[in-house]
């Protein structure tokens, strides 16, 4: 998606260690009017028909997600990244390794929340090597689900998370993926 790749290359920074910092529009300070367009765009990719619930993982995920989930007009849904007392009942968990934060985290989704008849679009904003991906799947899987779609604004396609997903068989898009992010600038793949 050219818009999405243009304000990258815009406002987007790379920091040590492959961060790509993209906080200004799109997971910190949110540009809504981008973020519409976004879900604009996954909606050419999935047959929302089908949706009865939009599934992302805490935090950063949650405005696009949420975004997506209004124009789509099903409810949005975050797996939670701890335990709160305001979570009753049975719980799908699911422990993947936190990149952004170096470390295991558990994603919680309560019972519910998430059932059987359930057909859910995963949207996130951001994807490195699929891992917390990957749990979100776990706990559609755990709920009897049917996964009708991952989405994902930016893919770092170097971390292979992507590839994995796409080979998988399920409706993959990624917006904007990125093959190269160093002191050189940010490359984008092409045929997506």
């Amino acid at each position: 998606m050219e818009l999405l790749k243009e304000r990258i290359r815009r406002e987007g920074k790379v920091l040590p260690g492959n961060i790509i910092k993209v906080d200004g529009f799109l997971n910190h300070r949110v540009d809504t009017k981008l973020l519409e367009a976004l879900a604009d765009e996954f909606a050419k990719y999935f047959d929302i028909s089908k949706i009865t619930m939009v599934l992302t993982a805490e935090a950063s995920g949650i405005a696009l997600a949420t975004i997506c989930a209004q124009k789509y007009g099903v409810p949005m849904l975050f797996a939670k990244k701890a335990k709160s007392d305001n979570i009753e009942g049975g719980l799908y968990q699911s422990e993947v390794f936190s990149y952004t934060y170096k470390k295991k985290v558990t994603l919680i989704v309560s019972h519910e929340w998430l059932h059987a008849d359930d057909h859910v679009l995963i949207i996130d904003d951001f994807m490195a090597k699929g891992n917390a991906m990957q749990g979100l799947i776990d706990l559609v899987n755990a709920a009897g689900a049917t996964l009708e779609g991952i989405g994902v604004a930016v893919e770092k396609g170097f971390q292979g998370g992507g590839d994995k997903f796409r080979a998988s068989g399920v409706p993959y898009k990624a917006l904007a993926v990125i093959e190269q992010a160093d002191e050189n600038g940010i490359l984008f793949r092409e045929d997506d």
